[in-house]
């Protein structure tokens, strides 16, 4: 028999080696951890709450993501070298769909099922790394172009997960907007020339001496009547 004591409840304690004392840290020379306790010699670090900085932060002088030029637009590679701006992809090669049996649907879903990616998180690119001699139909947000090959080369297909689907070019629309502009200017001269020829019509009516005979005849008749009522008057004047 062992010498050991039997297992009671006084008698419980943790495997040997299996737990560690705290380390008491800013106890002096005589605990063992040197005066400063391994924080070294003043300075930021040797505060509290110094190892709870924010990423990036560079003491306040101007940060390495600052300091680097950028180019714009939130997608592009070089945007943002650090922070919320960089895009991630969770990339897996071919080599890893060679696994499943031939006529599988391979979607992101069956790939964080089958522990070839841990999270669906971020879309998930296929890279061509690998042989691949399965016929599949992979599902996925991005491909490379040899991925593209050896999938194809399989006898397998590629679906972009969110991608518009592939249509013919649709033929470009005939410029018609410079021909319709240039009609109304080949009318315009014969636009002018009909009012020209409009206004021209009126002027043989303005030159017909219609009020100058009215006018002449009864300057006429006036006369006349003058003439027959003098010998009357004369005649009276006599007698």
């Amino acid at each position: 028999m062992s010498d050991e004591p039997p297992l009671t409840l006084h008698t419980l304690k943790p495997a040997e080696g299996s737990h560690r004392e705290r380390k008491r840290v800013g106890r002096g020379h005589g605990s063992g951890n040197g005066k400063t306790s391994g924080r070294g010699h003043k300075g930021q670090k040797a505060r509290s709450g110094s190892h709870n900085m924010r990423p990036g932060f560079e003491g306040g002088q101007m940060p390495l993501y600052m300091r680097l030029g950028k180019l714009p637009g939130p997608n592009h590679r070089m945007s943002m070298p650090m922070g919320p701006f960089r895009t991630h992809t969770t990339p897996v090669n071919v080599r890893s769909l060679d696994a499943f049996d031939a006529g599988t649907e391979v979607t992101p879903e069956l790939l964080k099922a089958a522990g070839v990616v841990r999270t669906l998180r971020h879309p998930v690119k296929i890279l061509g790394t690998g042989e691949l001699k399965t016929k599949l139909t992979v599902h996925a947000h991005g491909f490379s172009k040899r991925a593209v090959e050896l999938i194809e080369g399989a006898g397998g297909t590629v679906v972009v997960i969110g991608g518009a689907p592939a249509e013919e070019p649709a033929p470009a629309p005939k410029k018609r907007a410079k021909a319709k502009a240039a009609e109304p200017e080949a009318t315009e001269p014969e636009a002018a020339a009909e009012p020209e020829a409009e206004a021209s019509e009126p002027e043989p009516e303005a030159e017909e001496p219609v009020a100058d005979d009215t006018d002449a005849e009864p300057a006429e008749d006036e006369a006349s009547a003058d003439d027959q009522d003098a010998p009357e008057d004369e005649a009276s004047t006599e007698n």
